[in-house]
């Protein structure tokens, strides 16, 4: 594993515009399920629960089922895959984490430069008059029993500021900007099978970039790999910031 730490570690360091692409596999040391692993969230649950159409149809059943995710994720703290990447933003190397998840971990653990296409569970507005929440006035709110939560304004329902199920991903034309323009991308606990964002990788690839996948199962995008690593995220990641210092330090003598 070692000999696959310098490679991953080499490759950024001759890189000049590095990115990092994540999913939910790196939040799950933070005690966060995954959505499509063996474990995973839609094993449980029917996607259906956390879609626009069942928001619509019945705002009730949808609180029920995002009060129990939000409690979790209240009480998520970042692992060490995400100070790796915190880590290698403020070295310069990674400019841009393009992330899946709505955890908000990465900007937690220090990260400055993230575009979060699929939305943030830390923000949340009304759908009558679009007045903004945060994640702990509408925790008050479901604590007091009040499913869904409604707007102290307009008594309209309140929803997450996250992509449902049946709508259009945000951000995504600035994500897809940014990797072609990208040399290298690290894809991270990420199953790389949701459209559109995995086209991200795929456009570091198209524009001539290198895809280093670092995910502990196969993925839909391996084919187009140059390195593919199967380990956890929050040991290796760390690893690599090590041996990056390292190399740096060699570099100044």
């Amino acid at each position: 594993m070692m000999d696959l730490v310098k490679e991953v570690a080499s490759a950024l360091m001759e890189s000049i515009h590095a990115i990092a692409f994540t999913g939910a596999g790196i939040s799950t040391a933070s005690g966060i399920p995954d959505f499509r692993g063996p474990n995973g969230l839609w094993k449980k649950y029917s996607p259906e629960l956390a879609s626009i159409t069942y928001l619509m149809s019945n705002p009730k059943g949808f609180w029920e089922f995002y009060a129990f995710r939000m409690k979790g994720l209240f009480e998520a703290l970042p692992n060490p895959a995400h100070y790796a990447l915190a880590e290698l933003e403020k070295m310069g190397i990674i400019k841009y984490v393009i992330t899946q998840n709505i955890d908000g971990l990465h900007q937690m653990a220090g990260s400055k430069n993230v575009i979060e296409i699929h939305g943030s569970m830390r923000r949340f507005y009304c759908m009558g008059c679009n007045t903004r929440y945060t994640l702990e006035e509408v925790m008050k709110k479901i604590n007091s029993g009040q499913i869904p939560p409604l707007c102290d304004r307009c008594s309209g329902t309140i929803r997450p500021d996250v992509v449902l199920f049946g709508e259009p991903v945000y951000q995504i034309q600035e994500a897809l900007d940014i990797a072609s323009s990208s040399d290298l991308v690290l894809s991270i606990g990420s199953s790389l099978s949701v459209y559109p964002a995995n086209l991200v990788p795929r456009t570091v690839k198209d524009y001539g970039g290198k895809l280093i996948i670092i995910n502990g199962e196969p993925t839909e995008l391996d084919d187009l790999a140059d390195i593919i690593v199967r380990d956890r995220v929050e040991v290796f990641l760390p690893k690599v910031v090590e041996e990056v210092k390292r190399m740096k330090s060699n570099e100044s003598r």
